[in-house]
């Protein structure tokens, strides 16, 4: 089975926010997907709610999240996220299915 790590992460802007919001996971896409073991960083935006932003992020391993979560750019994210928006993050393991 896989050791892949998945992170789902559902952003809401706060009011007047979105466009800001937006080009702020925009620049976090770029540096996330240039980490080595990341094999996914997309952004969603929800098309009945254009304030909704969602990540679809996956990693190789454990060990691989938490190099992410150690970049200056996370840290970046950590300390800035809150001012843009209310977020869920769901870590996800894989299921194996018969």
């Amino acid at each position: 089975m896989s050791t892949h790590i998945k992170i789902v992460g559902i952003l809401t802007a706060r009011p007047g926010k979105a466009s800001e919001l937006g080009a702020f996971l925009s620049a976090m896409r770029v540096r996330s997907r240039a980490e080595p073991g990341n094999l996914r960083w997309d952004i969603w935006r929800d098309k009945a709610n254009p304030d909704r932003f969602v990540l679809d992020e996956l990693y190789v391993d454990e060990a691989a999240v938490a190099a992410h979560r150690n970049t200056s750019h996370f840290n970046d994210y950590a300390a800035r996220i809150g001012d843009l928006a209310d977020r869920t993050p769901i870590t996800l393991d894989p299921v194996e299915v018969d």
